[in-house]
């Protein structure tokens, strides 16, 4: 056994998880994780869902919430969906969009399990890679944060739709602040290399359209 650490957010509830990661000779720590179920690294972090959970998340929009959390603290966070073939509330053409979404929107990929030895197996791969290393273990606080303002800009712009952080800071560089992005025409955000009408559309109309009082699920994945 290699005597692996893990931090489990301790409302989690999936028994046959935790012990088969007990099986694989894992040293579970279970504690109130404000982020994420599992935690395998400074780096690592996985929410860990099944696929009714899945379905629940994107239709009562927790989905966007959590994963933008797991964003904000941990440089390389995880998803990991748990469950065999069932009957699912959402038809396949919106699990996709919800999928796609998360990763154009936040960069966070998905990994898929049929039951709870193969979820341990995978976190066994990645908790072995990650502790490998010296000052690796599993950690609370996460590995990624925001320092200044500088960071925090480029945070706010990166999660524009269509924009991530290299496009940010060339549109921070361009326009001198957040402020003045959010006032800028649709032509004169054109200015700016590699936005062109449609992308700088809904960059206006992110910034500058009403709050809606309600969102639909097509909204929210798309």
């Amino acid at each position: 056994m290699d005597g692996l650490s893990i931090i489990v957010d301790s409302r989690e509830k999936n028994i046959k998880l935790i012990e088969a990661l007990e099986a694989r000779g894992f040293v579970i720590s279970m504690l109130n994780a404000d982020v994420g179920d599992y935690i395998l690294s400074k780096r690592v972090c996985i929410e860990r869902k099944s696929l009714s959970d899945f379905d629940n998340s994107v239709i009562n929009g927790r989905l966007f919430e959590q994963v933008n959390r797991l964003r904000e603290s941990y440089e390389m966070p995880l998803l990991l969906i748990e469950g065999r073939d069932v009957e699912r509330r959402l038809e396949s053409r919106a699990i996709v969009g919800a999928i796609a979404s998360v990763y154009l929107r936040y960069g966070i990929p998905f990994l898929f399990s049929s039951d709870e030895d193969e979820s341990a197996d995978i976190m066994y791969v990645i908790a072995k890679q990650e502790q490998s290393g010296n000052d690796s273990t599993p950690s609370l606080k996460g590995g990624r944060r925001l320092y200044g303002l500088k960071d925090y800009q480029e945070y706010v712009v990166g999660n524009l739709p269509g924009v991530g952080p290299k496009l940010a800071m060339n549109l921070l560089k361009h326009f001198g602040s957040i402020k003045s992005i959010a006032n800028s025409s649709i032509d004169e955000l054109m200015e700016v290399d590699k936005i062109g009408k449609r992308k700088a559309e809904r960059i206006h109309e992110t910034l500058n359209g009403n709050y809606p009082q309600s969102e639909s699920l097509s909204d929210a994945i798309l």
